[in-house]
């Protein structure tokens, strides 16, 4: 089995069974997320591969982390990642890309990424969950954070925390590259 069809494999068996623990009906959870009723089915029968943004939707409309969704193993007290099982979730022709580190459940899903953004690329995200948390420390570059319309430089050594429950992009301005580490903290459903 590939690591795409394992990857689908596990979304489909995990939105279910989330969806299951948290007594969510289909059309619940389409509610809730913004992600058709039948969208919700085809990723339940393993039919798809959603975009990251889909996932993310899913994942915060079930309150989890985006780790849990793909998660296809539930490990240990103590779980570790070797590189190889990072899960690339975005990316571009011209190299920009985000990797998802590690996740969990802990009071809410909390999850670390490393992010590379070329020159001239950018990511937008839809707001999150009332009370998600972003903090982020740029390693190499100078980040634009735009929060809520409102651009933010972050350059390469400085550290930023925003409430991400208002949309929100990560943004490339410069000439080089910038490589930052992300870490996302949602809010349990209630």
């Amino acid at each position: 089995m590939s690591d795409l069809d394992q990857l689908t494999q596990s979304l489909a068996r995990n939105v279910k069974r989330w969806r299951g623990e948290r007594g969510f009906t289909l059309d619940a959870l389409a509610a809730r997320s913004g992600v058709s009723r039948g969208m919700i089915i085809q990723i339940e029968q393993a039919r798809t591969n959603p975009s990251v943004g889909t996932t993310v939707k899913l994942a915060d409309a079930l309150g989890v982390s985006i780790t849990t969704l793909l998660d296809y193993e539930q490990g240990p007290h103590v779980r570790l990642v070797p590189p190889e099982q990072a899960v690339r979730m975005w990316s571009t022709e011209a190299g920009s890309h985000s990797t998802l580190l590690v996740g969990t459940e802990a009071r809410g899903p909390l999850e670390l990424w490393t992010w590379t953004l070329m020159s001239g690329d950018g990511s937008p995200s839809d707001p999150h969950p009332e009370g998600t948390t972003e903090l982020l420390h740029v390693t190499r570059g100078e980040l634009t954070l735009v929060v809520d319309g409102e651009p933010h430089v972050v350059p390469a050594g400085t550290s930023a925390v925003f409430e991400a429950h208002v949309p929100h992009e990560y943004r490339n301005d410069g000439s080089e590259p910038v490589e930052l580490t992300l870490a996302v903290s949602v809010p349990p459903v209630r």
